[in-house]
């Protein structure tokens, strides 16, 4: 080895790798649901469900078989061996680390490790092309290639204890970055000086600079700063706000309109910790807002608490849409949660992890619970032609109820400068 092993560390000289313990549980998770869906291996080679398997996301590979289907899992890789075999936890790794067989010998080298049949891949993930070449080279094992993407999202679903750890830690940081924002800015500063003061927070603390999403084609910003009249902005985001972004390539997050005195500037801030979201909105105004602009603040708590409490029982998510749309309704502002007619997202919370748009999801039409170890962000707003204001938090569902893993009542809804 020609390089520093010792320089892949956190702050402080942390070790930042994913513990083996929870790489032999997720793998063995996969390995029983795999049995249990009659599919004898799956093939998985995106970046996200590489990191939660293997504890990188090296240009690789990892092959997984049922439980006792017979077959050797194997973490195949292309780029860089050395240090996926220190990423998975060196000579303590739960699985074997090798080179990556050359395509033309793909075949054999699965039959060698048990495969009989084609294994399954993430085929909602992958492009066609990169599907149809891999199929090629899977040449006489039988059957057709199946999905095991929806597999994968299900078992990602509920985290671990070391998992809810990593998004409370994330929580902290994400209060930092809104702490420094009340700080530092106030009238005049642009929307986008204002993310630059959170963004110096985040990346000190670790933040590695993207968040990955599901949804094709969706990317994010992780600080929306929307001023005013910024928040009626629509974008392509499927949000209530997007903000205006710095240009119309980057057309979501803050832009260069400035703070004025007396309007809503609503921040809505990710942060991710080792992977992990957490993701929160407050509202700021340099001087006081206006009664109307209070009380709509006031309802979407009282949105945000009902929906929560909903999710805390165990009620189905599409339940607790009705409970928050009903409450909406009631309270006067159909026409404005999240967002404006015509453009009006569907859903009052989102399941968060390694993604920000996980599931399952506070709509219709997702009529199961937030399992217990489940992960959520719930965020009702309301967005008008001069503003847009709400909340958000990001919570966990335990067999006593929601627990919020981020800055809850420790950070006020609403901050004057």
């Amino acid at each position: 080895m020609n390089w520093d092993v010792a320089r892949l560390r956190g702050p402080e000289n942390e070790d930042w790798r994913v513990p083996v313990s929870e790489l032999e549980h997720r793998q063995n998770l996969l390995s029983s649901r795999l049995l249990a869906e009659g599919i004898e291996s799956a093939w998985i080679d995106d970046p996200v469900e590489l990191y939660w398997l293997t504890g990188g996301r090296q240009n690789s590979v990892m092959l997984i078989g049922a439980k006792d289907s017979g077959i050797e899992n194997r973490h195949w890789v292309r780029q860089s061996l050395e240090r996926a075999i220190f990423e998975a936890g060196g000579e303590n790794s739960p699985h074997v680390i090798e080179k990556h067989p050359r395509m033309n010998e793909l075949e054999k080298s699965l039959e060698s490790l048990g495969c009989t049949k084609r294994p399954s891949l993430l085929l909602s993930k992958i492009p066609y092309q990169r599907w149809s070449f891999i199929n090629s080279k899977f040449g006489n094992l039988s059957g057709d290639i199946k999905d095991c993407t929806n597999l994968m999202y299900n078992l990602r679903e509920i985290k671990s204890d070391w998992e809810i750890s990593m998004h409370k830690e994330s929580g902290e940081i994400n209060q930092r970055m809104f702490e420094v924002i009340r700080d530092r800015a106030g009238e005049g500063d642009t929307e986008i000086k204002i993310a630059a003061m959170a963004d110096e927070v985040s990346r000190a603390a670790g933040f590695g600079g993207r968040i990955r999403m599901r949804k094709w084609p969706m990317d994010c910003d992780r600080v929306v700063i929307a001023a005013g009249g910024s928040g009626a902005v629509p974008s392509y985001f499927d949000s209530a706000i997007g903000g205006i972004g710095a240009s119309p390539i980057s057309a979501l997050g803050a832009g260069f309109a400035k703070v004025k005195k007396n309007e809503p500037v609503l921040v809505d801030i990710v942060h991710l910790h080792r992977g992990y979201v957490s993701d929160c909105t407050r509202i700021f105004s340099s001087g006081k807002l206006s009664s109307e602009w209070i009380q709509r603040l006031s309802d979407m708590q009282e949105i945000s608490k009902a929906v929560t409490q909903s999710l805390g029982k165990g009620d189905k998510c599409s339940k607790s849409w009705n409970i928050g749309h009903s409450m909406a309704i009631e309270m006067g502002h159909s026409n404005n949660l999240m967002g404006m007619r015509p453009d009006q997202a569907k859903f009052l919370g989102h399941s968060v992890g390694l993604e920000l748009d996980e599931t399952p999801v506070v709509a219709e039409g997702f009529d199961r619970p937030l399992e217990i170890g489940g992960t959520m962000a719930i965020e009702p707003k309301v967005i008008h032609k001069d503003g847009a204001i709400g909340i958000e938090d990001t919570w966990s569902r335990t067999k006593n109820g929601m627990i919020c893993l981020t800055m809850g009542d420790k950070f006020s809804a609403i901050t004057e400068w």
